[in-house]
């Protein structure tokens, strides 16, 4: 198990803008990666600011409960990797016990086995390092939809804000209130 805080700026992007921050990614291969969501029948870990997922990237598995932050700003993220025959359980809707995400989802008062799984999202991420922060620029695709985003990944809040403020400025890039991933997903199903 391992956790992290995560603090992001994101901004939906219009294809036209995405081919516009493309050149500042030149050097960096593409990844494609997987998310599966999971969710209970009445939105438990919604109503509780927290999402799960699985990860597929580069053949691993890593299922990451997203809860928001007890000490301030951004996410807790609490990740948990899993074997390919775990993976495929949680997929085909006979959730387990995982003995690092669990309790925290018991917290929640979510019980994993109230979980169902909600479907996929197919990212093709571009990750670079850029004025000491991490800029990602991603196109997803899911349920007959897509749609392209900018994130950058910072330590700071204060100087992540600045960074992101400046550099949608320099490209002359609308600001935009940007749903999380999950949440886009799961508009998709109503």
């Amino acid at each position: 198990m391992s956790q992290e805080i995560e603090i992001e700026f994101k901004n939906l992007l219009t294809s036209q803008e995405y081919r516009k921050l493309d050149p500042l990614f030149h050097s960096v291969t593409p990844i494609v990666q997987i998310n599966h969501y999971f969710e209970t029948p009445d939105f438990a870990l919604k109503r509780h600011g927290g999402a799960l997922r699985i990860r597929v990237k580069q053949n691993q598995y890593q299922l990451t409960l997203k809860q928001p932050n007890p000490s301030g700003s951004g996410l807790l993220e609490t990740h948990q990797w899993l074997s390919e025959k775990e993976a495929g359980l949680w997929l085909s809707g006979k959730m387990t016990h995982v003995n690092e995400i669990t309790p925290l989802l018991e917290k929640l008062s979510v019980h994993w086995k109230e979980l169902r799984y909600g479907g996929k999202l197919q990212t093709t991420r571009k990750e670079t390092n850029y004025q000491e922060t991490i800029l990602v620029l991603d196109h997803s695709v899911y349920n007959g939809k897509e749609d392209f985003e900018l994130e950058l990944e910072a330590t700071d809040e204060q100087y992540g804000n600045q960074v992101f403020t400046e550099l949608l400025d320099a490209f002359q890039i609308e600001k935009r209130e940007t749903p999380s991933k999950i949440e886009r997903f799961y508009h998709t199903l109503e």
